[in-house]
């Protein structure tokens, strides 16, 4: 049996106020069609196929993982747009499952469920439902006597009956594609002249076919997207859901409610996360770390029992047991090796510091290497952009020692074992076990062992 799934995503969202199409707004950090692609591929095993509008090409930069495209140049409701998928798909598949991109919380499990139970039942189509005290505009679920469903009917159209139901349409469904692509072209027009593919039901009814329902247990599931007030409740709602996930799984939360993870964070046991401490992006945490408070990682991978405090990192890598902060910045391609320790006010760009490096205080290291055991002086500066508007780098060997207010202006090479003076400015390249000082820096001579 062959499944393949479409995501409805032709609207442009004019309720969220906002030039961008709704589809191309964030949730967690990642796309609105970049959820439902994901959630089709794991319902189905395969990427879906994507109903854009005519001037949506952007979107498909966005939805990676889909298997192709289809346009609905004219906006004549979900029916209509689910109907020129018909010319791609017709005859690739016995089952269609149908979602939409404005229901980014539905999990590729509760999918996969509609798809199973729609199978099993042998109906012609099977559509998830909620049980609620909250329409959010949804359509009600009408039912007979025997409990057997009837029809779908919207909320704008609903009477005081009807409008007391609380058993709502989510707007996911799986058809027998056979019969979709036959009904289809019965559905009737709306006064609007739009064809709704909840009048699907109403067809099947009238041809006593078997329709199936799943109910969804986790209500967030059912929050779509119309407005930015929306955006942030479901924004509230899978920051619970992730960080669940994480506690269940023995992180520490000192306040979960503000504690902001991405959805695709990978974390260690035993770490420990602060208040208002943001993981973002492709970050992986190693065992044992303690992150914030006030604290944003980005992209970045921190080995083993690092700790970071009221800092910002993005684009780097921490190897164990680094310190960073407070009110530090390591900016793209900092590599720090283990046992670093970057104090108050440091800021690393582009730049590999070899093992148990100390730089305490105001400091800036851009273009760098710096070798192991390295102590960077408070105030200290890689002056790395050139006259000619290019980045040049400065080398600097094991177990130097930078003084305070020292400028170092690239390209540089200084020796193991060599020391700057306090407030020199290095322009030359300084030998090992030398001491340079000055303006400009001067060796004025050689280091002994009891320097």
């Amino acid at each position: 049996m062959k499944y393949e799934s479409l995501i409805l995503a032709a609207g442009l969202g004019t309720r969220m106020r906002s030039s961008l199409p709704k589809a191309l707004h964030r949730l967690g950090g990642r796309t609105l069609i970049g959820w439902a692609v994901d959630a089709c591929l794991q319902a189905t095993g395969q990427g879906p196929y994507v109903v854009i509008g005519p001037e949506m090409e952007g979107l498909k930069d966005s939805a990676q993982g889909a298997a192709g495209f289809v346009e609905q140049t004219h906006r004549l409701g979900s029916g209509h747009a689910v109907l020129q998928a018909r010319q791609v798909l017709q005859g690739r598949c016995d089952r269609l499952l149908v979602t939409s991109v404005d229901m980014p919380l539905l999990t590729g499990e509760s999918l996969g469920r509609l798809t199973t139970v729609q199978a099993e039942s042998e109906s012609v189509l099977a559509l998830m439902t909620i049980t609620s005290d909250q329409s959010r505009g949804f359509g009600r679920i009408i039912r007979d006597g025997a409990g057997r469903i009837t029809g779908i009917v919207e909320e704008s159209q609903a009477t005081a009956d009807e409008r007391a139901v609380h058993e709502f349409n989510v707007g996911a469904y799986c058809f027998d594609a056979p019969w979709l692509w036959e009904s289809l072209s019965r559905l009737p027009a709306a006064s609007i002249g739009e064809y709704y593919l909840t009048d699907l039901v109403g067809i099947a009814v009238s041809q006593d076919r078997p329709i199936a329902t799943v109910r969804l247990e986790d209500a967030s599931e059912a929050i779509g997207i119309n407005t930015q007030e929306h955006l942030a409740e479901a924004e509230a709602a899978l920051r619970r859901r992730i960080n669940r996930q994480w506690l269940l799984n023995g992180v520490s939360m000192i306040d979960p409610a503000t504690t902001y993870i991405g959805p695709e964070v990978e974390l260690g046991s035993e770490i420990v996360i602060h208040p208002n401490t943001h993981l973002e992006g492709g970050t992986v945490v190693g065992r044992g770390c303690r992150l914030g408070p006030d604290t944003i990682v980005r992209d970045s991978i921190l080995g083993e029992g690092c700790r970071i405090e009221a800092s910002l990192v993005e684009g780097a890598t921490l190897e164990d047991q680094v310190t960073v902060g407070p009110f530090s910045h390591l900016r793209p391609g900092a590599h720090l090796g283990q046992g670093v320790h970057i104090g108050n006010f440091g800021e690393v760009k582009n730049s590999r510091l070899g093992a148990g490096v100390k730089m305490g205080h105001f400091s800036y290291i851009g273009d760098a290497e710096l070798g192991d055991r390295v102590n960077v002086g408070a105030g200290t500066i890689t002056c790395n952009f050139g006259r000619d508007g290019k980045k040049n780098q400065t080398v600097v060997g094991a177990d130097v020692f930078i003084g305070s207010d020292s400028m170092l202006v690239a390209p540089l090479r200084i020796g193991e074992g060599a020391a700057t003076g306090a407030g020199s400015v290095v322009t030359k390249d300084v030998p090992e076990r030398a001491l340079a000082v000055g303006v400009p820096a001067r060796v004025i001579r050689m280091l002994g062992d009891n320097d």
